[in-house]
């Protein structure tokens, strides 16, 4: 069967863990593994573009009922030539003649072929605790954004809430954990051309945790909805986090999985600390969610 000339269809974004897929193409990888793409997938892949979350755990089922972990999940690409994994993606997301895919890494004795339709189900305590490490770490970026925000000398972008998006301009990486996230900052000249003052954050960082985390506890204590909106279903579709918050809406592109509400969470906790980077200061917040449905 040739490659797919239109994107994988996901369910994930709607908090799906389980679905059926058709398998459109089976591909034996250099290590021996297979890449397996369906229509359509509840399976959360890694994008290298972004690779902050990582891919859901899960098992494939065949027609047989052989049960088939899942290895690995990644965004793919083909121009219905061949198909490209991950990093060695040669193009943009978008390019006109390219189809973004789901694929399914598995084992290369995994039975599964062209044309079966395969059950896939997501490991969702695991998907649930991911889910909360996102929420947890869009929140406390926008709370430390709006503990600095009177820390620039410039006017620069804004946040979704409206404060300085020093997290935007500053993040260096972003690894989305189980129950938390951690980000790492760096605050080089381009940052201080941009108008920040380093001091205003790294003079006192217990000051700026303990505003942040006043923050948090007052957005949690809301127990506002969260949700994904979307324009479609489609890989490329575009996704965004909204959460109401005390004081509006806020709206942040993402695709990764979310919690429904922050009914769910007693607390949310961010711990700073500094870092010697080369040239410049790095400063890592630790983002930790504790649910109240984790039990």
């Amino acid at each position: 069967m040739s490659l797919p000339k239109i994107d994988t269809a996901v369910t994930y974004p709607a908090g799906a863990l389980t679905g059926t897929g058709a398998v459109l193409h089976v591909e034996t990888l250099p290590d021996g593994r297979l890449a397996v793409l369906l229509d359509a997938t509840p399976v959360h892949p890694v994008d290298a573009g972004w690779p902050d979350q990582g891919p859901d755990r899960a098992t494939l089922t065949t027609p047989g009922g052989h049960e088939v972990p899942l290895l690995d999940c990644v965004v793919g690409a083909t121009d219905g030539a061949a198909l490209f994994l991950g990093r060695d993606i040669p193009v943009r997301k978008g390019t006109e003649g390219w189809v973004s895919v789901v694929v399914h890494v598995l084992p290369g004795d995994s039975g599964i072929a062209e044309e079966d339709r395969v059950e896939v189900s997501v490991d969702g305590a695991h998907r649930a605790a991911l889910s909360a490490g996102h929420t947890a770490c869009h929140l406390a970026s926008l709370a430390l954004n709006r503990q600095l925000a009177g820390a620039w000398k410039k006017d620069v972008q804004a946040d979704a809430a409206g404060n300085p998006d020093f997290d935007a301009l500053a993040i260096e990486t972003t690894t989305i954990l189980p129950g938390g996230s951690r980000d790492v900052y760096r605050l080089g000249k381009s940052l201080r051309r941009k108008g920040f003052l380093p001091d205003a954050l790294l003079a006192d960082l217990a000051a700026v945790e303990k505003g942040v985390n006043a923050t948090l506890a007052e957005w949690v204590a809301s127990d506002g909805e969260v949700r994904i909106e979307r324009e479609s279903d489609l890989l490329t579709g575009m996704r965004r986090w909204v959460c109401e918050l005390p004081d509006g809406t806020v709206s942040i592109p993402c695709g990764g999985t979310h919690l429904d509400s922050l009914a769910v969470v007693s607390e949310i906790e961010v711990r700073l600390s500094s870092e010697p980077g080369e040239g410049a200061a790095e400063v890592v917040m630790d983002t930790i969610c504790t649910r109240t449905d984790s039990a």
